[in-house]
């Protein structure tokens, strides 16, 4: 029992979580008269998929919205680590006169929600003629506190030992930052880009706010467009574009899970 038992529990929520992407899956694949009907048979009387996936692919330009959401996720995903380790770095493993004061800013910055900020965010985007660009979905994550938060939990644990080597052997520190301390905390690497790449790919409230135009949209921002051009009727042909759009970060997760664990092992970051 102490062997069953725990795995019972956790099989019992993981099929509660999976239990939505399993319903999204059978809805897309259902014809509109069984759109309603409660079964979770896996073979739908009526087999639609076909005509669900067509649609919710030529309705819309889906290909545009996920290649868009390709772009801003990698934009930001590369300026994060670019802005994000050299400082986690000097927090980590730098002595100087504030580092515990930016510190406890650094976790400070965790609880202000984008919410907050979205307001100035868009007047100063709007006065800049920014908006409706890439960059205007882009630039307010650039600067992540949650990865410099990760990647000091990460870079704590490297052997001072190590970058004292690399010093006496001419290393500056930023090759110690990226060619040594980075290199070995990759798992949280692959950790952060999971969180980031799906934090961003899934959402809706900032691009809904600074981009009104189809071609850039995102997207969570695309599939509210292709609602409004079924009218919210046909739920088969919603749930068959919203499988398209789930399905690129269930593969992405899929690929970098150990990596991901490990990372999240290594902080300790739950």
């Amino acid at each position: 029992m102490r062997r069953f038992f725990p795995h019972a529990v956790l099989g019992l929520g993981a099929a509660i979580m999976l239990l939505p992407f399993y319903w999204m899956v059978l809805t897309s694949l259902r014809a509109p008269s069984e759109i309603f009907d409660i079964s979770l048979w896996p073979i739908p009387k009526a087999f639609h998929g076909d005509a669900n996936y067509h649609q919710a692919a030529t309705s819309v330009p889906m290909a545009r919205f996920m290649l868009n959401g390709v772009i801003v996720c990698a934009g930001i995903l590369i300026v994060q680590v670019l802005t994000a380790v050299p400082a986690a770095y000097a927090l980590a493993k730098l002595r100087f006169p504030g580092r515990r004061l930016l510190m406890m800013l650094v976790i400070g910055a965790l609880c202000v929600p984008m919410q907050a900020l979205a307001l100035p965010l868009f007047v100063g985007l709007a006065k800049a003629g920014l908006l409706n660009t890439y960059f205007a979905q882009m630039v307010p994550f650039f600067l992540s506190v949650f990865a410099i938060f990760l990647f000091h939990q990460s870079f704590r644990s490297y052997p001072d030992e190590i970058i004292e080597a690399a010093r006496m052997d001419g290393f500056t520190e930023m090759e110690i930052c990226w060619r040594l301390v980075l290199r070995g905390s990759l798992p949280s690497l692959a950790a952060f880009a999971v969180f980031s790449v799906v934090a961003h790919w899934n959402d809706l409230y900032w691009p809904m706010i600074v981009v009104s135009d189809t071609a850039l949209a995102p997207p969570p921002l695309g599939m509210l467009f292709f609602s409004d051009a079924e009218t919210g009727a046909n739920y088969g042909a919603l749930m068959a574009g919203a499988t398209l759009i789930t399905a690129p970060m269930l593969v992405c997760f899929l690929l970098a899970r150990r990596s991901f664990i490990a990372g999240i092992t290594m902080t300790g970051v739950k």
